[in-house]
């Protein structure tokens, strides 16, 4: 298992040749770990917008915010890598990443 780390602290793991993202969020005594992969990325987008509108739990809209876009800036930094290790060098434009990483995402 390889295990890599961002320089914003976010995790990314490698197991069985399948990456999955670590994300974790320490909030008082409370802890918000998330494990997803690329393919269930806008589940777990969505179980953050639950997450917030559950009044049980301390997580905000502004936590899901926030955590929402270290995903989604955790998405363009692994497609902005499989580009350059591919050896093409047409990266996405800044318009195209502003709400968005893939056409069938939709708005969460």
């Amino acid at each position: 298992m390889t295990i890599k780390r961002d320089t914003t602290g976010c995790m990314e793991a490698d197991v069985t040749g399948e990456e999955i993202n670590v994300l974790a969020m320490i909030k008082g005594e409370e802890r918000y770990i998330f494990v997803y992969n690329d393919q269930n990325r806008v589940e777990m987008l969505r179980t953050l917008g639950r997450y917030a509108a559950d009044p049980e739990l301390s997580f905000t809209w502004f936590d899901a915010a926030v955590m929402s876009k270290k995903v989604r800036e955790m998405a363009y930094h692994q497609q902005l890598a499989q580009v350059h290790s591919s050896g093409s060098f047409d990266t996405p434009s800044s318009s195209h990443r502003r709400f968005s990483f893939d056409d069938q995402e939709g708005l969460v």
